[in-house]
């Protein structure tokens, strides 16, 4: 077992035995194993210039097993971290190899895709190689995948996997809708919803997607769709820009006070207080951090604080994305 370290079998075999006898002769090691002692000395001499073993200074020479932490854990490290960065130049040759492939034949960028089942199939695999993260379009009326199927998404989120979902508002209306997208926000689903959405869209770890090309009937009927899988390409690209344009425009869903589901447009997310209002209004006017503490006798900390829970409130990733939110929202 520790030919991977550089030990051969016969050498390993006299170190055990030095491990569980606590030392010995070459004489004793020749008994114990069948071997001559002329050997059993070549052998224990390779163990002590390895580091393996040591001997006293007397005649005849008691050999010791070097304890395992000091002989054998340093050797795996080196072995490991020889593997890690002979898979890491593996990775490189092989992402080398792609791109090549890519430029020369451009059906390794895009694949079409016929049929709901074949569609299923195509879904499930890229959701069960994710990751880091899943981008997607839900539309009203499922074609391949009908509302609360997707097992593999809930063992993405499990394996950590980020989930960032835009429902068109008309998806709600689909039976079930409402409740399978509370499963998945309660196991980890990033939501928003807008009032259209122009496609169906899967992207995942921004290394692939997949899209309709010709639209397919509804509720998987029998218009079976034509869709197609991108790779890393100008078109890919293009896609996760289209996704997070609608996603900064998007309004983030919540639970409500009653655990129902509700957007940040609604309930107790609709109004600020007089302060925070007073706060948004200066800002948006283009104030600074340091005049608006000033103004509202705050500290800049204080200031910038609340404008970090105002832009979480809002899902505003930026300070631009929280004006536009707040217009949209009636906050000013």
């Amino acid at each position: 077992m520790l030919e991977a370290v550089g030990v051969p079998h016969e050498q390993e075999a006299v170190y055990r035995l030095l491990v569980t006898a606590g030392g010995a002769t070459a004489d004793a090691v020749a008994r114990r194993t069948g071997v001559n002692e002329a050997d059993s000395t070549r052998v224990l001499e390779c163990l002590v210039r390895q580091g393996l073993a040591s001997h006293t200074d007397g005649t005849p020479r008691v050999y010791r097993a070097v304890p395992p932490d000091v002989a054998l854990h340093p050797r795996i490290k080196h072995t490991a971290d020889a593997l890690d960065a002979a898979r890491a130049e593996a990775d490189r040759l092989l992402e080398a190899h792609r791109e090549t492939v890519r430029r020369h034949d451009a059906g390794q960028l895009l694949e079409v895709i016929t049929g709901a089942e074949a569609l299923r199939q195509r879904l499930r695999q890229i959701q069960a190689n994710s990751r880091e993260e899943m981008l997607w379009f839900c539309r009203a009326q499922y074609v391949a995948m009908p509302s609360g199927t997707n097992k593999e998404e809930y063992e993405a989120l499990a394996r950590g996997v980020r989930y960032r979902v835009l429902y068109e508002k008309a998806f709600f209306d689909d039976e079930g809708a409402v409740d399978n997208v509370m499963a998945g926000m309660r196991a980890g689903e990033i939501a928003r919803a807008v009032p259209w959405l122009p496609l169906r869209l899967a992207i995942a770890d921004r290394s692939v997607a997949i899209f309709p090309l010709v639209p397919g009937g509804p509720h998987g009927g029998t218009d079976q769709p034509t869709t197609a899988l991108v790779r890393d390409s100008n078109l890919l690209g293009a896609l996760v820009a289209l996704f997070e344009s609608y996603w900064e425009n998007a309004v983030p869903l919540h639970f409500s006070e009653t655990g129902e589901l509700a957007t940040d447009d609604t309930g107790s997310h609709r109004s600020l207080s007089p302060a925070d209002g007073k706060l948004l209004s200066l800002l948006v006017a283009g104030v600074a951090d340091k005049a608006i503490a000033s103004q509202m006798g705050l500290s800049r900390r204080t200031v910038q604080r609340r404008i970090q829970n105002l832009m979480e409130r809002a899902g505003a990733g930026t300070r631009m994305q929280l004006a536009w939110q707040a217009a949209r929202r009636g906050w000013l």
